[in-house]
This record gives structure tokens, C-alpha cells and sequence, in this order.
């Protein structure tokens, strides 16, 4: 018996997370307005919508009930000693379904872009954390320089084979990838074929939020080595107070902003003077934030069915501190740049690219007192109590552009400059 034409179609649950799919035609970002309360759930993520009068409130009752029952301490030594265990089981169940290809990369990270134009020259990018591929293969697709160099690490040997086995992988059109099993966090040297200083853009595509806060100095120190003089770390990762954190039931906190997910795999959200300590070992400068509105997203990491009511949700919600968002998981539009000599005043905000800064001169200078340096034996300590955000306020997600200057004659940077 045929069904009738009539028939109501079934909609099936999205099983990939909600980011841009590459080869489909989007609005330009902040362009997305909720005109109509019925809408709510059609996109992921609403533009420019103003905050609930609680929404301090409901920030602070999230935080208290995870707290009220974190993972048991018992169990938290499990779920922190073999994570590449546990992403090789999320790919094995997934494969390269979960993740769609990142065309906002393109968008966020013009310097990407730039890389790939034809006449770009010799440009080495190594993705570090590269999963199954997402965010390789669109520049690869993309690429029309033959000089193009991409090297993509993941320390689940799982992904690391998906990645091996997609097409582009096996015959890339322009340019060459290669693709290995690497710890990011190892501190037994850097991967195989790839020397220190010999790469000019590192990216982070939500990498860091995935390791516990113990291991990030050894991250930052490999990514350190792995960079040129004046080489470029893009990176995107979750923010403090993000939906999704505060969507996270009782039984799933590990540390503060700290969780483990229902796959076993680890999330941590981002407070931005975290970043920025992390990256130039001083706090974000408040005139480098930019105001900021929060959108909703509903992520399918929990059933449909628990989805609140528009009434009951801060499903139209703006951050009360200074950044900016777009998606669950998306950018802060967020210049941060180290105390610089009196001699050089700050360059001007830049949203759209990062700001290079110029080659050092020829005449080897002492390092200004205030310009913070990092290196593998110099990392950056945590933020003091004053440079923290305060309790009840989002910071939401980041998407950050890190550059590496030129080194001095011992080796240290002399600064960084974050977008």
C-alpha cells in the first residue's frame, strides 16, 4: 500500500554537530536575525538578541548544581589517564560523520585563505588535534598553491587513519598533506617529519578544551618550537559560561569549567585572560575586548526531548562581559597584545586579520621590562585573582589568532599578539 502524498515527513535527529558545511552557501556571520519567536529552533545560533533580565541567575544555578555533584574522585583519575583511548572510541563509533567541514575557517582566518592563493609561496600549516579532517580537507579542497605544505597530527590513531584513507588525502589536487600520531602534550620531542621552527601557521580547532589544564604549558611549549619566527597559531575553542557548559548534568564535572561528556571525552571552557596568560603571560587588556552578544544553540549532545520550552530558556541571551559569539562553539572577535615599549605604541584593533608585527632591527636591543616572554623553560603562570572574570558572568567562546615574533638572540619571544 503506497503512503499517501500527504504524509507528514519524518525528520530524523541530526546526527553531526552544528557547524557550516563547506560547500553550502551561508549568510555572512551577524546577519542572522530571529524576527519571529516560532523560529527559535530552525538555526543553531540567533545574531544581535538581547539577554535575559536572570541571566547572572541562571549562570550562577547551572554552576551550583554540577558542583553540588561532581564525578567521583575515584573515577576522575580514569577519565584523565587515557584520553587518546577514549577519542579513538568516539571516531571508531563516528568514523568522519560527526564533524561537517569548517568553511567558517575561511571566513575567520583570512591568513589561511591567503595561504592558499597561488602565488602564496612556500607555506607549511600543521593542524594539530586534526580529528578526521574537517578542518584539513577544506583547505586542501580549496588550495591552488603547489608550495603548500599540510601536516595534520591527531593523538587518536583512529582519526589519524580516517584521515589517511579520504580521497583528497590519497590524491590531493594541488599542494601535499600528511598526516601522523602525535601527543601535542608529548614531551618526548616533536612529531616525524616535521622539524622545529619550520612552521608558519599552527591551528587549534577545539584542541586545547580538550586536555586538562595540567598539560597546557607542554602544548604551548611544543607549539612554540614547531613555529617560525613570526609564524601564526589560529585557534577556536569553547568560552566560559558557553550554553553547553551550562547544559552539563550532575555527575559530569571534573574541575572547575572542567567536564567529562557522555563519550568519555573531556571539554573545558575558556575564561579569555586564561588565553591570554597562556599565550603572552599577561591578562587581556579590557580596552581589547570588544562587546559581545551571546546566541543560542542547541547542541545534540543531550535528547531532543530535553530541550526547554522558548519561555523557559535563555534561548535569546547576550554575555554581560565584553566579547563576541556566534555559535555554541565559535569565534571571540578579540585583539589581545602584551604591554609593548613606550617606543612602539599598540597598533590599532583589527577584527578582520592578524596584526603582524614588523621584523626586529638589525641592532640586537635589550627586551622592554614590561613585554612578556615565553619560552619552554619560561611559561606563563596562571592569571591573578583580579585579572579573572567575576562569578555569573559568560565569556563564551574564542577564536583566537596568536602570532610568534621573532625570537631574541637566547631564544625567547619578545611578545605575542592575539586576535
Amino acid at each position: 500500500m503506497m503512503a499517501s502524498s500527504s504524509a507528514v515527513p519524518i525528520e530524523k535527529k541530526k546526527i553531526t554537530s552544528s557547524v557550516y558545511d563547506v560547500q553550502a552557501e551561508q549568510p555572512p556571520f551577524g546577519s542572522r536575525y530571529l524576527t519571529e519567536d516560532s523560529d527559535v529552533w530552525s538555526k543553531n545560533a540567533w545574531d544581535h538578541v538581547p539577554p535575559p533580565d536572570d541571566q547572572h541567575e541562571r549562570i550562577a544555578a547551572s554552576l551550583a548544581r554540577q558542583h553540588a555533584k561532581p564525578v567521583p574522585v575515584e573515577e576522575k583519575l580514569a577519565y584523565n589517564s587515557r584520553p587518546a583511548k577514549h577519542w579513538d572510541n568516539f571516531y571508531k563509533m563516528n568514523a568522519d560523520n560527526f564533524f561537517r567541514n569548517r568553511k567558517w575557517l575561511h571566513t575567520e582566518f583570512p591568513e589561511l585563505v591567503a595561504s592558499t592563493r597561488p602565488d602564496a609561496g612556500p607555506v607549511t600549516i600543521a593542524e594539530l588535534g586534526c580529528g578526521a579532517g574537517n578542518s584539513a580537507f577544506p583547505l586542501l579542497a580549496s588550495n591552488q598553491n603547489p608550495l603548500l605544505e599540510l601536516h595534520a597530527f591527531d593523538y587518536s590513531n583512529h582519526a589519524v587513519k580516517l584521515v589517511q584513507r579520504n580521497e583528497l588525502y590519497l590524491a590531493p589536487p594541488v599542494g601535499s598533506i600528511r598526516a601522523s600520531v602525535w601527543d601535542l602534550t608529548s614531551s618526548e620531542g616533536l612529531p616525524d617529519g616535521i622539524t622545529a621552527s619550520s612552521v608558519d601557521i599552527v591551528v587549534l580547532i577545539f584542541v586545547l578544551s580538550a586536555l586538562h589544564p595540567d598539560e597546557w604549558a607542554q602544548a604551548v611549549s611544543n607549539i612554540y618550537k614547531l613555529l617560525k619566527p613570526g609564524g601564526l597559531v589560529v585557534m577556536r575553542d569553547y568560552g566560559r559560561h558557553d550554553l553547553t557548559q551550562l547544559r552539563f548534568k550532575e555527575g559530569r564535572l571534573l574541575e572547575d569549567n572542567f567536564y567529562i561528556r557522555g563519550d568519555k571525552t573531556r571539554v573545558y571552557f575558556f575564561e579569555l585572560d586564561e588565553l591570554a596568560m597562556l599565550f603572552t603571560g599577561s591578562p587581556a587588556r579590557p580596552k581589547d575586548k570588544v562587546p559581545s552578544e551571546l546566541e543560542v544553540v542547541y547542541e545534540d549532545e543531550e535528547d531532543e526531548s530535553s530541550r526547554p520550552a522558548l519561555s523557559e530558556s535563555a534561548s535569546r541571551t547576550t554575555t554581560g562581559t565584553p566579547l563576541c559569539l556566534r555559535t555554541a562553539r565559535t569565534l571571540l572577535l578579540v585583539n589581545l597584545s602584551p604591554a609593548l615599549p613606550a617606543a612602539t605604541p599598540p597598533p590599532p584593533l583589527q577584527h578582520d586579520a592578524a596584526r603582524r608585527r614588523p621584523p626586529p632591527p638589525r641592532e640586537p636591543q635589550a627586551p622592554a621590562q614590561d613585554v612578556p616572554r615565553l619560552d619552554a623553560g619560561h611559561l606563563p603562570q596562571a592569571p591573578p585573582p583580579e585579572a579573572q572574570t567575576q562569578a555569573g558572568t559568560s565569556t563564551g567562546p574564542a577564536s583566537v589568532t596568536a602570532i610568534a615574533p621573532a625570537s631574541s638572540a637566547s631564544g625567547c619571544a619578545q611578545g605575542y599578539s592575539l586576535k
